[in-house]
């Protein structure tokens, strides 16, 4: 913001629970409402508020992917699962689900639905047709951007933590329900790491606080609308406030599609997978040049230990038999073309062969609320053959090739 636009407090209402921030830029009057995503209270300021009639538009801190979750209940099982997987995004489907099943515990821990609050805002603002602003980022380029930030080292013990948060049969503890309260269930899953880690702390929270003043910037910006009601978790509304005192870009786009961006992945590993497979071949024709049997034997290893491996993590996630053998036969050739790889193939025939109901989208949400869920419904049990094929492939890749370079240039 410029000098002339400066934010000037006003007197909040002080009728709601949770705290607020209320700032006069020029014509235009944002009020941000801090909520507790897991308290009814908070849903009900939001209903309190906009039934007041003294906003002419509503923002609150969703994504559309987000929002058409919660609008659409049955957003994914429009989506197609191939697809998914074709262009990689099972991982991140996999970690959403993974979210979505510590809160819908919580929720049946707690009686409360978390987001209720956005919910109350969708609804009230559709019944008195005012303007609806999400000006969330999207969870799926947070997540990656989150994964590309924080050290290679750190990423395992960043998942194990989820997976242990979201599949462990324990009761939510009082205190991660209070972290809820200051943020969303992204923040609360990762909060034991982000205190004490800038490289997660920053895509986490601190980007997301510029991000939504960047897109209220675009959607509402001074002297388009007369009161901007902005709710958000109330552990943003310090970073928005202080991001609010400073002067914004001329061009608020640019610096969104910035925070948007995914970190290409570095030449170094873009190169690695062509520079195994030239190295594996090279191998096979340094045995086949010493000896024809020789040459043989690197080509049966290979086979063999890429194959069971990947084969054998998919009977992890009791993969369709058919699935199995399908795997054993296809990961020794796809980690030989990076184009492609041994979960692809492996999710593909486990999807001809067990296509999900509608049942299985239907009561999703649920099933993975629960270890034993997860290999129960076809369309999580198929994102687990996915994940295990791949994990099994590249375990099979690493062993192999060691394999291979021992046997040829070993002592013995």
């Amino acid at each position: 913001m410029t000098e002339t636009q400066a934010p000037m407090p006003t007197r909040p209402d002080d009728t709601t629970s949770g705290p607020q921030r209320v700032l006069q830029i020029g014509e235009t009057r944002y009020t941000l409402l801090g909520t507790a995503h897991v308290s009814a209270e908070s849903a009900e300021d939001v209903r309190r508020l906009i039934r007041s009639g003294g906003f002419d538009a509503v923002a609150i801190e969703l994504c559309d992917s987000r929002h058409h979750s919660l609008t659409n209940p049955d957003a994914l099982a429009e989506q197609d699962l191939f697809q998914v997987f074709r262009q990689g995004k099972a991982g991140v489907v996999a970690a959403s689900l993974a979210l979505g099943a510590f809160q819908q515990r919580l929720a049946e821990q707690s009686g409360i639905e978390p987001g209720a609050e956005m919910r109350a805002a969708l609804e009230e603002s559709q019944r008195a047709a005012l303007p609806l602003l999400l000006i969330d980022r999207d969870v799926g380029v947070t997540l990656k951007r989150i994964y590309h930030n924080v050290p290679w080292w750190q990423r395992f013990s960043l998942f194990s933590g989820l997976l242990g948060s979201v599949l462990s049969r324990q009761e939510v503890s009082p205190e991660e329900v209070e972290r809820l309260k200051e943020g969303d269930v992204l923040e609360s899953t990762f909060s034991e790491f982000a205190a004490e880690s800038e490289s997660l702390y920053t895509p986490l929270i601190s980007e997301r606080d510029r991000y939504m003043v960047l897109r209220l910037a675009e959607e509402a910006p001074p002297g388009r609308y007369r009161n901007v009601l902005v709710v958000i978790g109330a552990g943003h509304m310090q970073g928005m406030a202080d991001h609010f005192a400073e002067e914004l870009p001329p061009q608020p786009a640019e610096e969104r599609q910035r925070l948007e961006a995914t970190p290409p992945p570095s030449k170094i590993w873009k190169a690695l997978p062509w520079v195994i497979t030239a190295l594996v071949l090279t191998g096979f024709a340094i045995g086949f040049s010493r000896n024809t049997d020789l040459g043989w034997q690197l080509v049966a290893e290979w086979f063999l230990i890429n194959g069971v491996l990947s084969a054998g993590a998919t009977l992890v996630a009791l993969a369709h038999p058919f699935t199995v053998i399908a795997t054993f036969f296809a990961a020794p050739l796809t980690s030989l073309n990076p184009t492609i790889g041994a979960g692809f193939v492996a999710a593909g025939v486990e999807l001809y062969l067990r296509k999900p109901k509608v049942r299985d989208f239907s009561t999703l949400r649920h099933d993975v609320t629960h270890l034993k869920g997860w290999w129960h419904n076809r369309v999580s049990r198929t994102l687990l053959v996915f994940l295990t094929a791949t994990l099994g492939s590249a375990a099979g890749t690493w062993i192999a090739g060691f394999r291979i370079a021992g046997t040829l240039f070993g002592s013995g």
